[in-house]
């Protein structure tokens, strides 16, 4: 599932501006030239490091809001009368009589 929702994110998530990624990619250079042999490699390290964090949590995100797409639409289907406080109720049901808390996972 996770190779599927980084396909749909690919296709439907809003690209980075490249203009930005110009512009901090000139100030990572700027800060490297400032840096010794062991401090760039150190720099290019965090870069990435920094890189996959926000390419993790872009994809967390999406994910999070797909499934929240899911649910809305499951529940739409279901009877079209969704009720938070009718949920909330049900929730407490169950956390009360032990059972899980989560319909849906």
């Amino acid at each position: 599932m996770y190779d599927y929702m980084r396909a749909l994110e690919d296709r439907f998530a809003l690209k980075p501006n490249h203009k930005r990624c110009q512009e901090l990619e000139t100030k990572r250079q700027e800060v490297a030239t400032l840096l010794d042999k062991q401090g760039r490699k150190k720099l290019l390290r965090l870069v990435d490091a920094h890189t996959m964090a926000q390419e993790e949590m872009a994809l967390a995100s999406f994910i999070a809001g797909f499934h929240l797409a899911w649910r809305i639409t499951m529940e739409l289907m279901a009877d079209g009368n969704y009720s938070y406080e009718q949920e909330q109720e049900e929730i407490s049901r169950r956390k009360n009589c032990g059972e899980g808390a989560d319909k849906y996972g």
